[in-house]
C-alpha cells in the first residue's frame, strides 16, 4: 500500500479509568531474571539548544507545572523527524572543527548544547518489574525526561546515572519516551571534556526483590596464615506492595570456574526500603592478583523468595594485600615494588571522549608494553569496562574524584565512585581532589577530613590520597587528613616534607610535564615544536629522566605517576593557538611512541633486552658533516654505536641519563648495539631511506568481532623501494571502506593540525597516521584502501567474525505520543462538540492517560479533547488518524471541522484522514453509546506505518 504520513497518536487512560475500574494487582511473587539491555541504539540528536516555548495564559501555565507535561524538545509528543539519527557513544564536539575564538583548553572545540530523544517499548510481561536507566557518562551536565517528567539532573560529566522508571513506564503498544538536554559548555576541567552522551545506555530489567545497582560488595580481605575473608555485603530493595522475606545465597568460584564455598542467609526487605545481607566466605591460599598475574575469581550473589530465584550478579575479585610504608614505600602481596604508572585524560585521537571499549584495551596494552604497572584516572572517575580492562590485564589504579565540594550533591558522587569500583582489584589508592586552592587551609583539610570519613565508611581496605601541588608545610593543609601523602610536581620538597613528616607515605601523583613532539628533533618555539631528547619541561615539572631519578633514588617515595601517557586535546601548554592538543604524552594522541616511550621501557623493564636508537637517518644534503644528536635508550651494561659499519664509541649505559653522541652526519646505516656481561641482547638501527613508493597499512589486530562495537585502529605509513618506512612523509592519505565496517576517526599525532578527525581523508606525520574502524553487527570481509597521489596504493582485508551481539532494546520509529488528554463530563443530551473550554477551567474536564471503558452511567455521550503540532511532514501532506477497537458510535473533529466518523457500535478501528495543516490542532472524539452502556477504546489511538 501507499506510503503516507502518518501521525502517531497515543491515547492514555489511566488516571480518569482507573478511578473507576481500579487494576486488580496481584501480590504474586514476580521472578524473572535480571535483564541489562543496550539503549546505544538508535538516537536521535539535534545539535544546539531548543528553548522551551513561552508559557501564557492560565491553562498553559497550570498545565506546564504538573507531571508528565514537559513541552518543548522534552515533550512525548514533540516532532523530532528532522533529528540526526546515531549510536552512542557519541560527542558531537569532535565531528566539529577548530576555532580560534574556542577554549584553547577545550582544544578549540565549539560544544555548545545538545538534545537527544529515544523511544522504546515494555511488553506487558515488563509490568510489575523494577526497570532502571542508566546513563554511564555524559558531557557535562544534563537533564533527563522519560515520559514528559524530568528524572534526574546530572551535575557531573563523569558519574553515572541510575534511574528507576518504574512508576513511568507505560507497556504493550504504548511507546516511552526519552529526553535528554545536554549542556556541554558547563566545564568541569581545563582539558577537552567532549560533548554528548559519551558513554554507554542500559535498560536494566528486575525483579521487584533485587540486588541494587553497585549493590555487591566483596573484596578480600587477608587474615594471616594464609587464610582469608571476603565479608560479602548485599544490598537489596523491594520495589513490591508488601514487605517480603528474602534469601541471599553468595558463592565463591575459582578462576578455573569451580566452586569453592557458599554461604546463606535470610532478612526481611520491607516494600520500598532497602536492607543489607552480610555473610562471610573464607578462603585458604588464594592465587594472587597483581601485574604480572592478574587472578580473578567470581562472587556469585543469588537472591531467593518463596524458593524462586529473583535476581543474580556476579562479581569478579582479586586477592592481594596492599600496603604504603612510611620507609620503604609500596607493598604488593609482601613484596615491595615501585609504582610506574601514567596519569591520563580519556580521549583519543578521531573520536574525542566517545571511546569504544576496544580502544581502551589498545591503550592499555601499550602501556603495559612500556612497563607501566599503574594508571591514575586524571581527574575523574573513568567507565566501569576501563575498571575491568585493568583488573583483568593487571593494572593498578588511583581513583579520583573530580569535585572537591563536601555538600550533598557532591557527597552523593564521591559515594557513587567507592561504591561502584571497591570490588576492583585493580584499586590500590582513593583519590579525593587534584590541586585545589584550598589544600593549605583549614578549609581544605575539614573538607578532605569529611571526604575521607565517606571513603571509609563505604571502604576501609585502601588508602585516601589528595593530589596536591603546595601547602605542604602550612600550619593546616590536608596532608594532615589523608593516608597517603600526593605530591604533584614537587622535587624540591621530597625530603624536607619527609623529614617534616617522617610517619606518613608519600607518592608522586602527578610528575613530569616533559614537552615533546613525536618525530621532531629541532625544537623551533617559533612553529610550536619542541625535540625528542627529553631536553624541555614546564617550569614547575621536569624531564622525564630527573623526574624517575628522583622517586627511583628515594626508597621511601612509593613511586610516580608521569604526566602524561598520551597527548590529549586540549591544554596546549606551553603554546596556543595554532596548538591544539598538549605536548606532555609518552605518547601521541593516536598511541604512537615519542623517545620517551622507550626511555621509561628502557627503565622500567628489566624482562626483556630494550634499545632504541634517534633520531631518523634522513637529514637534508646541507646536513652532510654536520653534528646530529644522537640517543640510545636502553636497558643494557654498554652500548657501542657505529656508521656505516665502523664504530664511533662505545659508552657505558647510564640508566636514568642514557646515552648520547655528537656524529658528523653521513647518509647511510646507523646502528647501536647493546652488550651484558659481555654478551650482545639488543641492536637497532637507523637508515636513510629513498622516497616513498607505496602506502602500508597495519592492523593492531586481524580480525573485528561483528557486534556493531568492536573496533581497531590501523598504522598508516609510505614505504620506499626496498619496504623501508620513511620518517619524515607528510603526505595526504585517502581512505574508502567496504564491507560490515566504518571509519569512525582519524589522527596523526600532530599537536599543530587543524584536518578534521571524522571523515576519509588524514595527512601523514612525521611518517605516521592512524585510521580508527569500528564493526558493523555483519560478517564478513572488510576491505580497507589507502591512497596517496603519485604512490602505489595499498588494500587490506580484515575479516569481521561472527560474534555474541548485546542484548539491546529494539529501536522504535519516531513516535509523535499525545498523551495530554482531557475528558469531559457525561452527557444525556449530544453535546457541542466545539465548546470552548474556558482557560480557568481545571476542573469540568478531567486530565487522563491510557486505553479503557467508559461507563455512560446515566448518560450517551462523552467527549476527548487534546492539542498537538503535527510534524512537518504532516504539516506539508497530511496524514491519517488511527483509533483502535473503538466501541461505540464516535465522531472525529480536528479545528472544528468532522473528519471522519464511525456509525456502528461494535469493536472496530476507525481510521480517517486529516489534511495538511500548520500549527496547533485541536482533536476532539465524540464517543456515543446507549444509556449505561460502555464505550471503549481498545489499545491505543495512534497512526503510523501503512495502513
Amino acid at each position: 500500500m501507499k506510503r503516507k504520513y502518518i501521525l502517531f497518536l497515543l491515547v492514555m487512560f489511566i488516571g480518569f479509568v482507573n478511578s473507576i475500574y481500579p487494576m486488580q494487582q496481584s501480590d504474586n511473587v514476580v521472578t524473572v531474571a535480571r535483564e541489562v539491555l543496550s539503549l546505544d541504539k538508535g538516537w536521535r540528536f539535534h545539535q544546539g539548544d531548543i528553548p522551551f516555548p513561552v508559557i501564557k495564559g492560565h491553562a498553559a501555565t497550570y498545565e506546564n507545572a504538573k507531571a508528565g507535561r514537559a513541552s518543548g524538545a522534552a515533550a512525548t509528543d514533540y516532532d523530532d523527524s528532522s533529528w540526526r539519527i546515531l549510536d552512542l557513544p557519541h560527542d558531537w564536539a569532535i565531528e566539529g572543527r577548530v576555532d580560534s575564538t574556542a577554549n584553547l583548553s577545550q582544544g578549540y572545540y565549539h560544544r555548545g548544547f545538545g538534545w537527544y530523544r529515544r523511544q522504546f517499548r515494555l511488553s506487558s510481561e515488563d509490568k510489575g518489574k523494577h526497570l532502571e536507566l542508566q546513563f554511564d557518562g555524559i558531557a557535562t551536565h544534563a537533564t533527563i525526561w522519560v515520559n514528559g517528567t524530568v528524572l534526574h539532573r546530572n551535575w557531573c560529566g563523569y558519574t553515572s546515572m541510575y534511574i528507576d522508571i518504574t512508576p513511568y513506564a507505560t507497556y504493550g503498544d504504548k511507546v516511552n519516551t526519552i529526553a535528554v538536554r545536554v549542556d556541554a559548555d558547563a566545564q568541569e576541567g581545563w582539558w577537552y571534556e567532549g560533548a554528548g552522551i559519551y558513554r554507554h545506555t542500559w535498560l536494566v530489567k528486575r525483579s521487584p526483590l533485587h540486588i541494587v545497582t553497585d549493590g555487591v560488595f566483596a573484596h578480600p580481605v587477608k587474615k594471616g596464615n594464609g587464610q582469608w575473608e571476603i565479608p560479602a555485603e548485599i544490598s537489596l530493595y523491594n520495589s513490591g506492595k508488601h514487605s517480603v522475606e528474602g534469601e541471599v545465597e553468595v558463592s565463591l568460584y575459582a578462576p578455573n570456574g569451580s566452586l569453592m564455598e557458599t554461604r546463606t542467609t535470610k532478612l526481611t526487605v520491607k516494600a520500598l526500603q532497602e536492607n543489607i545481607a552480610r555473610l562471610q566466605l573464607s578462603v585458604s591460599n588464594p592465587e594472587l592478583w597483581s601485574p604480572d598475574t592478574p587472578t580473578l575469581y567470581k562472587v556469585k550473589s543469588v537472591v531467593r523468595q518463596n524458593g524462586k530465584v529473583t535476581d543474580e550478579v556476579t562479581t569478579r575479585c582479586g586477592f592481594r594485600t596492599i600496603r604504603f610504608d612510611k620507609d620503604t614505600g609500596f607493598w604488593l602481596n609482601g613484596e615491595n615494588i615501585k609504582i610506574k604508572g601514567v596519569c591520563n585524560h580519556q580521549d583519543h585521537a578521531g573520536v574525542g571522549v566517545a571511546m569504544p571499549d576496544a580502544l581502551w584495551e589498545f591503550r592499555l596494552r601499550k602501556l603495559k608494553e612500556m612497563g607501566v604497572n599503574a594508571y591514575r584516572a586524571a581527574h575523574n572517575p573513568t567507565s566501569k569496562e576501563f575498571m575491568a580492562l585493568c583488573d583483568s590485564m593487571g593494572i593498578m589504579v588511583l581513583d579520583e574524584n573530580r569535585l572537591f565540594n563536601t555538600s550533598p550533591e557532591y557527597v552523593r558522587q564521591l559515594q557513587w565512585l567507592v561504591r561502584r569500583d571497591r570490588n576492583c582489584p585493580s584499586v590500590i589508592l582513593w583519590s579525593v581532589f587534584n590541586e585545589e586552592p584550598m589544600q593549605g587551609t583549614e578549609n581544605g583539610y575539614e573538607m578532605v577530613r569529611r571526604m575521607c570519613a565517606v571513603v571509609k565508611e563505604m571502604d576501609t581496605t585502601r588508602p585516601v590520597t589528595a593530589a596536591m601541588n603546595g601547602g605542604f608545610f602550612s600550619e593546616y593543609n590536608v596532608s594532615q587528613a589523608v593516608d597517603v601523602g600526593g605530591f604533584n610536581y614537587q622535587i624540591g620538597s621530597y625530603d624536607r616534607f619527609h623529614a617534616q613528616s617522617p610517619e606518613l607515605p608519600l607518592i608522586s601523583s602527578e610528575d613530569g610535564s616533559a614537552f615533546m613532539v613525536r618525530g621532531e628533533y629541532k625544537t623551533d618555539k617559533s612553529k610550536n615544536i619542541f625535540d625528542s631528547y627529553d631536553s624541555a619541561s614546564t617550569g614547575w615539572g621536569a624531564t622525564h629522566r630527573r623526574a624517575w631519578k628522583e622517586v627511583a633514588t628515594r626508597p621511601w617515595m612509593a613511586g610516580c605517576f608521569y604526566w602524561t601517557g598520551f597527548d590529549y586535546h586540549g591544554e596546549p601548554t606551553p603554546f596556543k593557538w595554532p596548538s591544539v592538543s598538549s605536548f606532555f604524552g609518552i605518547m601521541d594522541l593516536c598511541g604512537f611512541p615519542k623517545s620517551a616511550y622507550y626511555l621509561h621501557q628502557a627503565q622500567w623493564r628489566k624482562d626483556i633486552p630494550v634499545l632504541e636508537l634517534i633520531p631518523h637517518w634522513n637529514w637534508p644534503a646541507d646536513s652532510v658533516g654536520k653534528p646530529i644528536k644522537v640517543m640510545a635508550l636502553n636497558n643494557a651494561d654498554k652500548v657501542k654505536l657505529i656508521l656505516n659499519g665502523k664504530t664511533i664509541s662505545e659508552q657505558q649505559v647510564d640508566p636514568y641519563e642514557m646515552n648520547t653522541w655528537m656524529v658528523p652526519y653521513k647518509p647511510g646505516r646507523l646502528e647501536a648495539v647493546g652488550y651484558k656481561n659481555g654478551k650482545i641482547v639488543s641492536r637497532a638501527k637507523v637508515e636513510t631511506t629513498g622516497k616513498p613508493v607505496q602506502v602500508c597499512l597495519t592492523p593492531y589486530r586481524t580480525q573485528l568481532s561483528g557486534d556493531g562495537r568492536d573496533a581497531m585502529p590501523i598504522t598508516v605509513e609510505v614505504l620506499d623501494s626496498k619496504g623501508r618506512h620513511v620518517p619524515t612523509a607528510n603526505e595526504m592519505v585517502e581512505f574508502t571502506i567496504a564491507g560490515p565496517a566504518k571509519i569512525i576517526g582519524l589522527g596523526n599525532g600532530d599537536p599543530n593540525n587543524h584536518e578534521p578527525e571524522k571523515g576519509n581523508m588524514r595527512s601523514l606525520f612525521n611518517g605516521l597516521a592512524q585510521v580508527i574502524i569500528q564493526s558493523t553487527e555483519e560478517t564478513g570481509e572488510i576491505r580497507l584502501t589507502a591512497e596517496v597521489q603519485g604512490l602505489k596504493s595499498h588494500t587490506i582485508i580484515i575479516q569481521s567474525a561472527p560474534a555474541a551481539l548485546v542484548p539491546s532494546v529494539a529501536v522504535e520509529k519516531p513516535l509523535m505520543l499525545l498523551d495530554k488528554w482531557i475528558v469531559s463530563p457525561l452527557f444525556r443530551e449530544r453535546p457541542d462538540v466545539n465548546c470552548r473550554l474556558e482557560d480557568y477551567d481545571m476542573n469540568s474536564w478531567q486530565p487522563f492517560a491510557g486505553t479503557g471503558t467508559i461507563k455512560l452511567e446515566n448518560a450517551q455521550y462523552v467527549l476527548l479533547r487534546t492539542t498537538f503540532v503535527p510534524d512537518r511532514l504532516q504539516q506539508e501532506k497530511g496524514g491519517n488518524i488511527l483509533l483502535q477497537q473503538v466501541v461505540g458510535k464516535a465522531e472525529v473533529w480536528l479545528n472544528n471541522r468532522k473528519i471522519g466518523s464511525k456509525m456502528t457500535k461494535r469493536k472496530e478501528d476507525l481510521l480517517v484522514e486529516f489534511p495538511a495543516v500548520k500549527g496547533e490542532c485541536d482533536l476532539r472524539v465524540l464517543l456515543t453509546g446507549e444509556i449505561n452502556s460502555v464505550v471503549e477504546l481498545k489499545g491505543n489511538v495512534m497512526t503510523g506505518g501503512e495502513y
